[in-house]
């Protein structure tokens, strides 16, 4: 309450006060593979069996067992390969208690596969929300306090991961960017007759995101600041680093100034005035929107890896995070392989199966490349601390005079080696006979804090006003993921996260009928997904990497930055395009319809 006086007395005191209101319409998640899974019991030893697509396996076990009555060990869930999951496959659904009573009361195995009528009805939908939002600035356009009601809709009832997508995980990304020191959020969850809302790729980041984005606008228009200029003069500098937000966070690192201008010369936007004369000669509308992001990864600290040594000189790196299309074995194969000194072909990638009682929680939240790294570090740094004292004994010496280096123990100053694999080897015969007490197969824990991966995203759009068509003339989006594992892998996220920005941005809405309650875009020939054709016509992409401070790789997450940045930067080309700002409180999606009665206005 004293916080909100505050903020009440600068926003009565400000020499400008931008006001917007923003929806967020609900959208589909519709991932390439529908939900299905396959359920058995065994009556001998009363356990189940669910095989099935999943984020991890054994997150979906912990939510399962309790909902059947029985104890974690009971309940095996495997998940193979899986066709996109975008949070979707996090949590349990009803479907699978279903299956796993069926399969117990039949005695027999029991399928299910979700067709895609049924996927578009009670799949959890996503977004679906409205915010009032006010920026308070002074003179010179710097920011003083900004002011939130939000409202968030639940569906018919309470997700897996209850109202934490439309309260603390869209506040975690506040202030963004930039440097206001005074926040006053408040946010109601409702229930409605509509499907459920969940997690879907960005899971709050983009709520905030887009709203702060487009006040920020706003506050452009009315000031009579350039927008790039407004932004610039109230980024959180470099040396204010790790800034503490006004709701709590600490943000560790970035360079978020430096970061604005790698993006604004790529997208060569001191070009853009002569494009825009260019078009408007041949009657079209031309438009460049910047969306500034900073979101936050991680969310859940807690996870861990094991390193298991079957024989036959190979080594099992057994994770609890499911790959769902992030290459996982592309990243942490080579990983652990560069540290071990091995080749990354000696080393078998293990996932998906609860039975392996790797701890952790799911592949959600850009959390995988983060946790997981810092995980395997210390399962590494353990592994080869027990492996130095088993070598001691092999080799007779001390184990101070133990050193590892390229996948071998040695004695220091001597030509006496074993290597990584031969030991393991040889140390569970040793376990075997008494000898030692463990052998090399460790499973290590770790707790990765939240980082904050930020980016600017440049949109530029051309309109034909006699119709309200739309093309994407160019994007261009500047990262900072920390430390990128794999150049390609962070790419293809970034690419994949854009098209799904643009998807709800332009074209996605999910609508039910305001008096019955009935589905209406119930297909795919009323629900519009994205084509490549939609993509942009170029497309650039650059990362800016300045390391997380908060884990030993400086790892800070990619996953969400194009869905969290893409509808801002989308919408404020659309509204820079439309001229008399007659497009500046357009709703998403930005459809030709909308786009064309916006000219009609300008």
């Amino acid at each position: 309450e004293a916080n909100a006086r505050e903020v009440e007395r600068v926003f009565a005191s400000a020499q400008h006060v931008a006001r917007v209101s923003v929806v967020q319409q609900r959208i589909m998640v519709a991932s390439i593979e529908p939900r299905g899974a396959t359920a058995t019991y065994d009556a001998a030893s009363e356990s189940y069996l669910l095989r099935c697509c999943s984020q991890s396996a054994r997150a979906l076990r912990d939510g399962l067992a309790p909902i059947l009555g029985v104890p974690n060990p009971r309940l095996r869930v495997i998940t193979e390969d899986v066709g996109g999951a975008f949070g979707l496959k996090t949590g349990p659904y009803p479907e699978y208690v279903a299956l796993l009573v069926a399969a117990r009361k039949l005695g027999r195995p029991v399928h299910w596969m979700s067709s895609r009528a049924e996927a578009f009805l009670s799949d959890n939908h996503a977004r679906d929300a409205y915010s009032d939002v006010e920026l308070a600035l002074d003179e010179r356009g710097k920011f003083l306090a900004l002011r939130i009601r939000h409202l968030g809709n639940m569906g018919a009832y309470i997700g897996a991961v209850g109202a934490n997508i439309q309260t603390t995980n869209l506040a975690r990304c506040l202030p963004g960017m930039y440097n206001i020191a005074l926040i006053d959020i408040g946010v109601r969850c409702v229930f409605t007759n509509t499907t459920t809302t969940a997690p879907y790729r960005g899971a709050g980041r983009p709520e905030a995101n887009y709203m702060l984005e487009r006040v920020i606008e706003e506050a452009a228009r009315m000031s009579g600041i350039d927008a790039i200029k407004l932004r610039r003069r109230n980024l959180i500098k470099a040396s204010a680093m790790p800034y503490k937000t006004a709701v709590g966070t600490t943000i560790d690192s970035g360079e978020f100034e430096a970061l604005l201008d790698k993006a604004l010369a790529l997208a060569d936007t001191d070009g853009f005035k002569q494009r825009r004369r260019e078009a408007a000669r041949r009657g079209k509308y031309r438009g460049l929107g910047v969306s500034c992001m900073l979101e936050h990864a991680g969310g859940f600290p807690l996870e861990a890896t094991a390193l298991r040594f079957p024989g036959g000189q190979k080594l099992v790196l057994g994770l609890n995070v499911q790959s769902t299309g992030q290459g996982h074995a592309t990243v942490f194969n080579p990983l652990l392989a560069q540290r071990l000194g091995i080749r990354p072909e000696q080393i078998e990638h293990r996932q998906g199966d609860s039975a392996m009682e790797i701890a952790g929680y799911a592949s959600v939240g850009s959390r995988s490349a983060m946790t997981v790294s810092h995980a395997l570090i210390k399962t590494v740094e353990t592994m080869l601390a027990k492996g130095k004292s088993i070598a001691a004994t092999v080799l007779e010496t001390a184990e101070a005079d133990i050193e590892y280096e390229n996948g071998r123990f040695g004695v220091v100053g001597t030509d006496r080696r074993v290597s990584l694999l031969d030991l393991a080897e040889r140390a569970k015969e040793m376990k075997e006979r008494g000898e030692i007490a463990e052998d090399l197969d460790t499973k290590t824990t770790a707790e990765t804090p939240l980082t904050f991966p930020n980016g600017c995203h440049i949109a530029e759009v051309e309109i034909d006003p006699s119709t309200g068509a739309l093309a994407l003339i160019g994007y261009t989006a500047v990262d900072d993921c920390g430390n990128a594992l794999n150049r390609m892998i962070v790419e293809g996220q970034t690419q994949g996260s854009i098209a799904q920005g643009l998807g709800q941005a332009l074209m996605e809405h999910a609508i039910f009928d305001s008096s019955g309650g009935q589905l209406i875009t119930g297909s795919f020939m009323d629900y519009a997904l994205p084509h490549a054709y939609d993509m942009p016509l170029s497309f650039k992409d650059d990362l800016h990497l300045v390391p997380a401070t908060t884990n030993p790789l400086g790892v800070k997450g990619a996953g969400e930055a194009g869905t969290t940045a893409a509808i801002a930067a989308v919408m404020n080309a659309v509204a820079d395009a439309i001229p008399g700002g007659a497009g500046a409180h357009l709703d998403m999606p930005a459809t030709p319809e909308k786009i064309w009665r916006a000219c009609q206005r300008a």
